[in-house]
């Protein structure tokens, strides 16, 4: 860790915290501190956080310093690392207050000792599974074969279920310090019962929650909302009993040996996070068409990101610069592959370079030999929030043709698949306008320089790598861009850029472009196709949605009286009869209460409420998800 200067508490410079030291915390504290937790944590913000031997200290007050002490990961992963002097530690207010400041750590990457005894326990009896290739994900216990779960583990699941009800009923502004710390317990104990899925989405709403109270930046309300939601579906159905091993989810494991790998550049790509990290990640496709990925990501910020163009990161005894990867390829020895297929660069590693391979042949051709719609369509289908084939995260290409633009969007249309003709490809006859977007639009990097340079000519032939903007109607988010073998009206890049540019990088300038033919000069684009998700009125119940999280159950029910019969109507008017019936249902219910024998008013059930929202979101989801898949199909032609 970076010494800095000491002004106000920094979560970067506070090591992370386990979820259970946590948790035990809190659960130390007597119940009439339990109020005056929230602004404890709150007033940590105005304090200084210095260093001591092996951590750092925070100075809560008279006679109130914390000491946080980590082992040699860096993670406080026992309550003994966490200490402070007042009279009344450890069930003190300061102790407990810091411990909530920390970020969560990752119990996969930093095991406690009891879930690493609890784990070693569960798989005993069970011989490993023995693949070929490792970097893969294996089932956890009480999956394979569809098994239902366990009393232990069915107990886990209704804990998580009650402490993530509570946080849906009192929203965001209320689900501080005891509510997190009651989630945290629920996750560790998740841990221990081998329910690895519903751990990680307990641990990403926590830090969601934290995120949007603390209005972090580039932190969405509705990625809290998607993950409350698998949270909430996930705990509730193992509660149940149900036997689908995917609700179990896999033990995920840290890098693992993949024997020797041949690897060949894709493409660049910059990053810039909102957590305070920069730098720039290689994507790779492996010869056995595994998608793969090289970074080099540090704390720093847009210059960082920048600067990292051609950035030589060492991997083992090899210095790999980034710009000759991206065009290259490596034939790695003693390499290491992360589940997410990150290659590691340990000191057992050898790479010796290899000839850069077209986009058009070897194991890179495999990503445009698909129509989009048929990718697209795949990518929609995979339900498992961790599996790397999800919407959003694996990479794709198609041949496209440049019609248009509005805004910073790139209006194109997909080319029809090559023939021997020779002839130039025309668009797929009646095939969807597809959104060219930045991938990120900080001044610093080139996307949308790029992107606008791509728009000055209509009737571009180019070939594009990119993702799939899951959220958005026919919508895709380049990454690099070349040209389209055979066209003539193409890119025409430098030779040492090896038939590619790096959108992020790369500067595409007037000499790149074809010149201007006005017979290739389409029609100008007057009406672009409505972004079926965000002209629906399926906007209706992700407002009411997210105001559940946002707000809470009084919240929802006040905006129902609001809106009176003016919730349901549109979304029956246009044939969304379900989600109507489910919106109407859960807004009813956020204004249930019941009655005791002597006939006052109880408190609300928040299991009913939690199935209400549950099964709104769900539908609300699967909607959307159909729209954007259907955004993207050719409709027939005549």
């Amino acid at each position: 860790m970076t010494d800095r200067t000491a002004t106000a508490v920094d979560t970067d410079r506070l090591p992370p915290v386990l979820p259970a030291v946590a948790a035990a915390a809190v659960a130390a504290l007597p119940p009439r501190l339990h109020k005056r937790l929230d602004a404890a944590v709150e007033r940590l913000a105005g304090i200084p956080v210095g260093p001591v031997d092996g951590g750092v200290s925070v100075d809560c007050g008279p006679e109130s310093l914390v000491t946080l002490t980590p082992g040699a990961t860096g993670v406080v992963t026992d309550p003994h690392q966490a200490r402070c002097n007042c009279l009344l530690a450890p069930r003190c207010l300061h102790r407990a207050a810091v411990l909530l400041a920390c970020p969560v750590a990752d119990p996969a990457t930093h095991p406690d000792p009891a879930s690493a005894a609890a784990a070693a326990s569960s798989t005993s009896g069970r011989a490993d599974a023995a693949s070929g290739r490792t970097g893969r994900t294996r089932k956890s216990a009480g999956a394979a074969g569809g098994a239902a779960p366990t009393k232990a583990q069915r107990a886990a699941a209704g804990a998580l279920w009650r402490a993530a009800a509570a946080v849906l009923a009192a929203g965001v502004p209320a689900a501080g310090a005891v509510p997190q710390a009651e989630l945290l317990r629920a996750a560790h104990g998740a841990r221990l019962a081998g329910l690895p899925r519903a751990e990680s989405a307990a641990l990403r709403t926590v830090r969601g929650l934290r995120a949007q109270r603390g209005r972090q930046n580039g932190h969405r309300l509705a990625e809290l909302v998607e993950v409350l939601h698998d949270l909430l579906y996930v705990a509730g159905r193992l509660a149940a009993g149900d036997a689908d091993p995917a609700l179990v989810g896999v033990l995920r494991r840290a890098y693992q040996p993949d024997g020797t790998l041949e690897v060949h550049g894709v493409c660049r790509e910059p990053v810039i996070s909102a957590t305070g990290y920069a730098g720039v990640v290689t994507h790779l496709v492996a010869a056995d068409g595994r998608q793969l990925s090289f970074g080099d990501v540090k704390p720093g910020g847009p210059d960082r990101a920048r600067d990292c163009a051609r950035a030589v990161t060492e991997m083992g005894a090899v210095a790999v610069n980034h710009a000759v990867l991206a065009r290259g390829g490596l034939r790695i020895t003693g390499t290491t592959v992360s589940p997410d297929g990150r290659l590691g660069a340990g000191k057992g590693v050898r790479a010796t370079p290899l000839a850069g391979t077209d986009w058009s042949t070897g194991p890179l051709a495999h990503l445009f030999a698909r129509p989009l719609a048929e990718v697209v369509t795949a990518q929609l289908a995979t339900d498992d929030p961790e599996d790397p084939a999800r919407a959003g995260t694996a990479l794709f290409g198609g041949d496209l043709m440049v019609v248009g633009a509005v805004g910073d969007q790139v209006l194109a249309r997909e080319l029809v698949p090559a023939t021997d003709a020779g002839r130039e490809r025309a668009p797929v006859p009646d095939g969807p306008v597809i959104r060219l977007v930045p991938v990120d639009s900080h001044p610093m990097l080139a996307h949308v320089a790029n992107l606008r340079r791509l728009a000055s000519r209509p009737g571009l032939r180019v070939r594009v790598v990119g993702r799939l903007d899951p959220d958005r109607a026919s919508t895709l988010r380049p990454l690099a861009v070349g040209p389209v073998p055979g066209a003539a009206a193409t890119l025409r890049l430098p030779a040492d850029w090896h038939g590619r540019a790096d959108l992020g990088y790369d500067e595409i300038q007037g000499g790149h472009l074809p010149p201007r033919d006005p017979a290739e000069v389409t029609e100008p684009v007057l009406a672009v196709g409505a972004d079926a998700v965000a002209e629906s009125p399926l906007w209706r119940v992700r407002r009411l949605v997210e105001l559940a999280v946002s707000g809470g159950r009084r919240a929802v029910a006040e905006a129902a009286r609001g809106d009176g019969t003016g919730l349901a109507g549109p979304l029956r008017r246009a044939g969304f009869t379900t989600a109507a019936a489910l919106t109407t249902g859960l807004a009813d219910e956020s204004d249930r209460r019941g009655r005791d024998v002597f006939g006052r008013r109880t408190d609300p059930d928040p299991d009913r409420y939690a199935w209400a929202w549950l099964a709104a979101t769900a539908h609300l989801a699967a909607a959307e998800r159909e729209l954007i898949r259907s955004s993207w199909t050719t409709p027939p032609v005549g």
